[in-house]
């Protein structure tokens, strides 16, 4: 019995040094952005030494644990304004440092600065929520902090990291407890990887059935497009052809061309823009051909008709309004502008979804790239106002779920794009010991 229990403990003792190796770096790492990041991947609020006197122990204890209950991706650290901490670069660097996705905010002396990853938090979220805590004279840290979180832990997407689960912050904790805690990260360090696994198994099997859903649709307008250019039935070297209707031709077949090779390489739902694009100026280029075959005024370039882009580019708008939606105005071809007219239906593009065919518009998120190729991303959320997929692009979660990246609280580790990482994009001047800067747009 006695060996059994030896090999026990010491089984316990090398899994607990283990666990003391791999936060090492937090304790003997006492400053500098390093330090932070070690520190936020246990604790979700870090005062760092020399800005003790901004947020006591018990405020960082509240804030963290208000966090914790919630269960989001929230990074708070508490800085000292020094040379450790460069204003212009600090936030970008301990997201950086920490390799996890999220949203963090930093009080930097007297100033404040808050950044987030696109999937966790849209980039004007981000710079609404940090205007709104800032104030024209210096707030003290807790308040600040404090009303941050709060407005942020009901907008942000994603969940805490599994390490925060496993933190031994108190210095004091009794061996038994230590020893307890270091079985428990043997064994919930393997729970933990087989979840990250798990929910990104969950998301790739998401994203290719969004890609399947997604190729019915292309491979129909690809197919639509290519009768389109042999009814045109062009041949160079046809009686009063020119040099610009063979350039037009030209245009044409190579936006076919170029629409086959996209599709065929697609992994993600956001790169079936590229395809609806492509189509989008090859519908343009064969319209002009018409016009000129047939002696007409060449067309203005005008976005597609908004009931179905295989119709050609629109020539009028209209006033229509989805089934209980506010009016709005569209693009639309003569086709469906006569058929409004005369108090009809205009001809929909419909996909099949779980409840039948449906408008691509009330079909769900999928459509979004396929229907921005078309439109553009400038006019695109005014025509969809009011529609299921008009709510669904307008949500935090319609980027992370169909355009790639981690979610919020994954490991992004060293695949960490800056650009994806930002907060507000207006003035203030840094972190000026004011509450005001420049919103972390530039990292």
């Amino acid at each position: 019995m006695s060996l059994r229990f030896g090999s026990l403990l010491s089984g316990l003792l090398l899994g607990l040094s283990a666990t003391a190796l791999v936060a090492a770096p937090q304790a003997s790492a006492d400053t500098g952005v390093a330090a932070v990041g070690e520190a936020l991947k246990q604790s979700p609020v870090y005062v760092a030494p020399g800005a003790e006197a901004q947020l006591s122990k018990a405020q960082a204890d509240g804030l963290a644990k208000k966090i914790k209950d919630a269960g989001k991706p929230v990074f708070v650290a508490v800085l000292p304004a020094t040379a450790e901490f460069p204003a212009d670069k600090v936030l970008g660097a301990v997201r950086a440092e920490t390799g996890i996705t999220g949203l963090y905010a930093i009080r930097l002396g007297d100033g404040f600065d808050a950044g987030a990853d696109r999937t966790v938090m849209p980039r004007n979220a981000v710079r609404n929520l940090t205007e709104a805590v800032k104030t024209g004279a210096p707030v003290d840290a807790n308040t600040q902090l404090d009303n941050f979180v709060d407005q942020a832990l009901t907008q942000v997407r994603g969940s805490a990291p599994a390490s925060w689960g496993t933190t031994g912050a108190d210095q004091g904790a009794p061996v038994g407890g230590l020893i307890a805690l270091g079985a428990v990260a043997v064994v919930g360090g393997g729970g933990a990887y087989a979840l990250v696994r798990r929910n990104r198994k969950k998301k790739e099997e998401i994203r290719r059935e969004a890609v399947a859903r997604l190729a019915v649709v292309v491979d129909e307008d690809i197919t639509a497009f290519g009768e389109e250019l042999e009814r045109l039935d062009f041949h160079p070297g046809e009686p009063g052809a020119d040099d610009a209707m063979r350039g037009d031709y030209e245009q044409g077949l190579d936006s076919y061309e170029r629409a086959k090779q996209i599709m065929a390489s697609v992994q993600r739902p956001d790169e079936v823009k590229g395809v609806t694009q492509a189509l989008e100026d090859g519908r343009f280029a064969l319209a002009t051909l018409d016009a000129r075959r047939q002696g007409r005024p060449l067309p203005e370039r005008r976005s597609p008709c908004f009931f179905d882009p295989r119709h050609g580019p629109s020539t009028e708008d209209a006033t229509w309004a989805p089934a209980g939606g506010a009016a709005r105005t569209v693009p639309v071809c003569t086709a469906d502008a006569v058929r409004l007219r005369d108090g009809l239906d205009p001809a929909v593009r419909t996909v099949e979804t779980e409840r039948g065919p449906r408008p691509y518009y009330d079909a769900g998120p999928a459509y979004g790239p396929w229907a921005g190729g078309y439109f553009g991303g400038g006019i695109l959320p005014g025509l969809l106002v009011g529609t299921m997929l008009g709510s669904m692009m307008s949500s935090p979660a319609y980027a992370s779920d169909f355009g790639g990246g981690f979610e919020g609280g994954d490991v992004s580790g060293a695949d960490f794009n800056p650009s994806d990482f930002g907060g507000g994009d207006f003035g203030g001047g840094g972190f000026d010991g004011g509450g005001g800067f420049d919103g972390g747009g530039g990292f």
